[in-house]
């Protein structure tokens, strides 16, 4: 499997990346493994006709998972079929229960499973859930060396898609602060203290809006198809969490001397 090249962090992190992800990205799909999963993926799926078929083979279901971040869930097959098979069409349903909103993509992506849809995948279904799940795992590889850097990835693929989405600007709002690393990105950026996530969700909104607009120019996610704002958006979050990075280095540094100057007590 090819690794991404990570010579260093932040802000030149970020322009390397920038520099080489055409390069990088088509090394690491061409790894014999990932094309294995791949393969298997756009062969079977439109044979797949139930939550039950797409959950017993654990291939399929790495891809189906990966595409959307939630890999993790691999194991939780019971779960994941009942995402699947109670949809999104009923408040109740559990994907709309959940307060990340990636299951609810989730499950609306592969609603011709559930109980809302029936049928075969739309057409290049296929093809759409193997390009998500290649570059989400090459964000994953990055995050192997720098976490920072994985969330930038993410937030200028996802901010992009969302700002040409339908709905109301506050909708938009919801989903970004729905979005584990989307909120992750932003609460950094602008730099929102421990207490925001303590606000009611209106407040958080508000909250969220406001900094946005005062220090990124961003009146709406829809505003971030610009790809100058989202640029400014990621380096004020690499800024921000390499600043943070260097306080608590610090702060460790300087407990470690204290210490190690201390009077010994025996």
């Amino acid at each position: 499997m090819f690794t991404p090249v990570v010579a260093v962090g932040g802000l030149p992190g970020w322009a390397l990346l920038s520099r080489t992800i055409g390069r990088q990205t088509a090394l690491f799909n061409a790894a014999p493994a990932l094309r294995r999963d791949t393969d298997h993926f756009r062969q079977s799926i439109a044979g797949i006709e139930s939550a039950a078929d797409l959950v017993s083979d654990r291939r399929l279901l790495r891809v189906a998972l990966g595409a959307f971040g939630l890999q993790d869930d691999i194991d939780s097959r019971a779960f994941v079929r009942a995402i699947i098979e109670q949809g999104t069409g009923e408040r109740e349903a559990l994907a709309n229960r959940l307060a990340d909103d990636r299951y609810r993509a989730f499950a609306e992506a592969f609603g011709h499973l559930s109980g809302d849809g029936g049928g075969p995948p739309p057409p290049g279904f296929g093809a759409r859930i193997v390009e998500q799940f290649r570059r989400r795992e090459f964000e994953v590889a990055v995050g192997e060396q720098d976490g920072a850097l994985r969330l930038a990835l993410n937030a200028d693929r996802e901010l992009a898609a969302l700002a040409a989405e339908g709905g109301s600007d506050n909708a938009l709002w919801f989903r970004i602060l729905g979005t584990p690393p989307l909120r992750e990105t932003f609460e950094t950026a602008l730099g929102l203290p421990q207490s925001f996530a303590g606000l009611d969700l209106d407040r958080q909104l508000a909250e969220m809006r406001s900094a946005a607009a005062r220090q990124l120019g961003i009146g709406s996610p829809r505003d971030l198809a610009d790809d100058g704002l989202r640029e400014g958006l990621v380096r004020q979050f690499l800024l921000r969490d390499q600043i943070a990075g260097v306080a608590v280095s610090s702060a460790q540094s300087i407990a470690l001397t204290l210490l190690q100057s201390a009077p010994r007590l025996f």
